[in-house]
């Protein structure tokens, strides 16, 4: 059995990582923005559950207080930010800034003693630092710069493992499910397997990278060839 706590871990792949994990047996701790709702999700599946909010660092190691040893750490918070150059919301760009670069850093400070010879980290970053689309100023910088976060840490930390999953369009996300049908249908014909990538298909690449001894410092794009179509 393993440790294992999955920052943002209350919906989408971050929930269905840590539902996975839980399911196998292992001791898995998941968090939120919301305390409730971490708890509530959490005992659904066996799991416990703690309020954390990325973008407010400056708290993180009070929340994770009570965490003991972790064999994987799993950092998939995230907030949406459409922003664009020309009409630039500079809160949203503070806030998403702060989560991913600052907040995921500060998780790792947090927990570095907690971490062990074989821990692993998998930092999630997303395709927009390949193909940016209108709005996605901040997004597509933030996930740039997980990589060399992702590099630093590996360096900084070994021998614990640092890798990060980079997906495309997850096509059964509930961000993804929320478009048009239309959207859907047009970026699998842009795909060259012509399926969208799925939240099972991204679990199964983060359960990969931490299972893998001597995968380190790898970037993991799972979106079916999109950037190819």
């Amino acid at each position: 059995m393993s440790s294992v706590l999955v920052v943002g871990g209350t919906s989408g792949i971050g929930l269905e990582f840590a539902r996975t994990r839980a399911e196998c047996g292992d001791d898995v701790i998941l968090t939120g923005r919301d305390a409730h709702r971490a708890d509530t999700l959490a005992k659904e599946f066996g799991a416990r559950g703690l309020a954390l909010d990325l973008a407010r660092p400056l708290e993180v190691a009070a929340a994770l207080a009570d965490v003991g040893r972790v064999d994987h750490l799993v950092i998939a918070g995230v907030t949406r930010d459409d922003n664009k150059v020309t009409e630039y919301d500079i809160d949203a760009a503070l806030r998403l800034v702060t989560l991913k670069l600052v907040g995921y850093t500060e998780v790792v400070h947090t927990l570095r003693t907690r971490l062990h010879d074989d821990s692993a980290i998998v930092l999630f970053g997303g395709q927009a630092k390949e193909r940016p689309y209108p709005g996605a100023t901040t997004v597509a910088t933030v996930n740039a710069g997980v990589r060399g976060l992702m590099n630093s840490l590996a360096v900084e930390l070994a021998p614990v493992r640092v890798n990060s999953v980079h997906p495309g369009v997850v096509g059964d996300s509930p961000y993804w499910q929320a478009k048009p049908e239309k959207v859907l249908t047009t970026l699998r014909t842009e795909t060259p397997t012509g399926r969208l990538a799925t939240m099972a298909d991204v679990v199964d690449a983060v359960h990969f990278l931490l299972r893998n001894r001597s995968v380190n410092a790898v970037e993991l794009t799972v979106d079916g060839g999109w950037l190819l179509g």
